[in-house]
């Protein structure tokens, strides 16, 4: 009989646990189990989350900044976890993404990340690519630090760039509403494959490959020649090969696999009720409304 594979824990696409919620992350991990609420019905589950059961912890964030200082990272390893990074990095747009830390700051982190880990280990999100007016005619966008962005990761030994194009919810229609005189702007279909092919281009003289999350419709619309793939942004194949050891390669039927997700099987330890994220991006699917406050737990 053969040894039931190990598991892949998502922290988190629900909110920013490396930003706002180590010490919870880090006592949950001490009792070695996480109790998980389902979004859409209700039932708990209890994730047995002790080195022996887990393959990587899969981290998702816009500041790794309290993680790094907490040292956190180095005592997670030590306890046999292995360790994997999707690091949001947008152009600075205060904006759109209020509470986030200084470009400066957020590259500073990435240059940690990539010295102290394995660079094959983070994952580059440059996500959601936003067009948006501000009372003037002239339609704006978030990607005039992107050239910055790519030029800086390339150089730590990333070699993945993740990212698609803003869904337009409706809670989010109506949080930007409340903006006098802003408008989020849909571009044509043409202008986003034109933008992802120049993005390609760049970051090829970069040695770094471009992905897109959840945008089947534009992956379809490539001319043959293009390299973008779908993104895995839990990427168990590629864990294996980093880590050696047995994953479930299915795709995670809870994610959004109609629309492209590759993202393979794993169990994600946030919440939107229980932990909510203080970065108030304007184009947030995950939080019903703003939020004012912006705090981090510390770990002692």
């Amino acid at each position: 009989m053969q040894p039931a594979k190990k598991i892949v824990i998502s922290a988190s696409r629900r909110t920013d646990i490396p930003a706002f919620y180590l010490k919870w992350f880090a006592e949950q991990i001490k009792k070695g189990f996480f109790k998980t609420t389902n979004p859409y019905n209700g039932h708990i589950s209890i994730v047995r989350a002790t080195p022996d059961k887990v393959h990587t912890i899969v981290f998702w964030s816009k500041n790794f900044r309290p993680f790094i200082k907490s040292g956190f990272g180095a005592m997670l390893q030590k306890k046999g976890y292995n360790l994997f990074f999707n690091f949001t990095i947008n152009s600075c747009v205060p904006l759109l993404e209020p509470h986030v830390p200084p470009l400066n700051d957020r590259l500073d982190q990435l240059s940690y990340l990539s010295s102290h880990f394995n660079p094959e280990s983070i994952n580059w999100r440059f996500d959601p690519i936003c067009f948006y007016k501000t009372g003037s005619c002239e339609t704006e966008n978030n990607m005039h630090d992107f050239n910055r962005i790519a030029k800086y990761a390339s150089e730590c030994g990333v070699k993945r760039c993740i990212t698609s194009f803003m869904d337009h919810y409706t809670k989010i229609k109506k949080r930007a509403a409340s903006i006098k005189g802003f408008s989020f702007v849909e571009p044509h279909f043409d202008k986003k494959v034109k933008i992802l092919l120049n993005m390609e281009q760049e970051l090829k003289a970069l040695d770094i490959r471009l992905f897109i999350c959840c945008e089947k419709e534009l992956l379809d619309g490539l001319p043959k020649d293009s390299n973008i793939n779908a993104s895995s942004c839990i990427p168990n194949d590629l864990l294996m090969r980093l880590y050696g050891g047995g994953l479930s390669l299915r795709k995670d039927t809870g994610q959004r696999i109609k629309q492209g997700c590759g993202c393979k099987i794993s169990v994600d330890v946030g919440s939107y009720s229980m932990h909510p994220c203080y970065h108030n991006c304007l184009f947030c699917y995950a939080n019903p409304s703003s939020r004012k406050n912006c705090k981090s737990e510390a770990l002692e």
